[in-house]
């Protein structure tokens, strides 16, 4: 870690209070913790934006698993891609409905055609990608 540099930030009072309202229903411990991840979650953002840095997703998805050939199309993609889904999550939620929870690794622009890929598969009810940073190059 670097040396701890102290600055000022003005704002204006009522969006410092709703500031202060967030840090305290996160549980921040201050306010420059705070500014800190704002500062990481713009940092990621812009990664994930330019696509060329590694990046790690999770891909959840929510389907039937009735509906014919859902399964094993859902499969041939994981396997497709066998070398950046590094992780799968099966759960079965109900006699009909299936939760898959998939963490995938590589270049950001990678990562979400896999998931593009993956929540359009015809019969997926719901699918959401969550991107994060593999954490170097954060401080």
């Amino acid at each position: 870690m670097g040396e701890t540099v102290r600055f000022g930030i003005s704002m204006d009072d009522q969006l410092l209070e709703s500031f202060d309202r967030l840090i305290e229903q996160k549980g921040y411990a201050n306010r420059s913790e705070a500014i800190r991840d704002l500062i990481r979650a713009a940092q990621v953002e812009l990664d994930w934006e330019e696509g060329e840095k590694e990046g790690v997703g999770t891909v959840t998805l929510v389907y039937n698993h009735h509906v014919r050939d859902l399964s094993d199309k859902l499969t041939e993609h994981q396997h497709a891609h066998h070398d950046q889904i590094i992780s799968a999550l099966h759960v079965h939620l109900d006699a009909h409905n299936c939760l898959e929870v998939l963490v995938v690794r590589g270049k950001a622009r990678d990562v979400r055609r896999i998931a593009d890929e993956l929540i359009g598969v015809k019969g997926v009810k719901h699918g959401k990608l969550v991107m994060t940073s593999t954490g170097e190059g954060l401080h």
